[in-house]
């Protein structure tokens, strides 16, 4: 079995001039033990995925492999993407395909930025994760609830220790940023490794004990 990946930037390997940005499929090996195929790429909509990657991700997809999907960051830049038009038709798209290669799809909603406002953190995806949920329950298929984790993850850690889980870098503090970055999008290493071990947790809560699948639909987070 191999876990695939398809997403956006938070989920990306960041190139070494990037570093210490991380998305968090890049440290998903480390919490499982099976392979790790990761594809999502910066910038990515669902669109531009299936375009650029979609035909070389599910080509490798076989029969009891998990194929992990999280978008919503740049869809929703996007009008004809909209969170219960273009958005999840593309997802109910993906579902299929993976479906039919007799692979389970595992639809994930975005990772929510490190906006704050007093004490709690800021949503800021507006109806995207709510169609992410919505469209499995009505495809029966398993779901990772990012947004929610995230926010959880920055409000637990408050608004001065969440910035550790963000790209935060002073001037002259590392040389592939030498001008500093104030990023509240993308992961530090710190960060995404907490996300990639959640994600971890919440695809073996999708196996069952014995190591079948479950029904299509058992959720991976009560």
């Amino acid at each position: 079995m191999t876990y695939h990946l398809a997403g956006d930037s938070t989920v990306a390997e960041c190139s070494p001039a990037e570093h210490p940005m991380s998305g968090w499929g890049a440290h998903l090996a480390a919490h499982v033990d099976e392979p790790v195929r990761n594809l999502a790429f910066g910038g990515a909509t669902t669109q531009s995925f299936f375009e650029q990657r979609w035909d070389e991700l599910i080509a490798g997809v076989g029969e009891g492999d998990t194929v992990v999907i999280q978008f919503g960051h740049n869809d929703q830049k996007v009008p004809e993407l909209d969170a219960r038009g273009g958005y999840t038709d593309r997802l109910t798209r993906m579902v299929a395909e993976v479906r039919e290669r007799g692979g389970v799809a595992v639809l994930c909603t975005s990772c929510e930025r490190r906006w704050f406002d007093g004490d709690r953190v800021e949503a800021t995806h507006g109806d995207y994760p709510n169609a992410v949920r919505d469209l499995a329950h009505e495809l029966d298929a398993p779901l990772v609830d990012l947004t929610v984790f995230t926010s959880w993850l920055y409000e637990d850690a408050g608004a001065e220790g969440s910035v550790a889980y963000l790209t935060h870098l002073a001037p002259g503090t590392h040389e592939t940023w030498p001008e500093g970055l104030q990023d509240n999008t993308h992961f530090h290493e710190r960060g995404a490794r907490k996300i990639a071990a959640f994600v971890a947790r919440s695809l073996r809560a999708i196996e069952r004990k014995d190591g079948e699948r479950p029904a299509k639909g058992s959720p991976a987070v009560a």
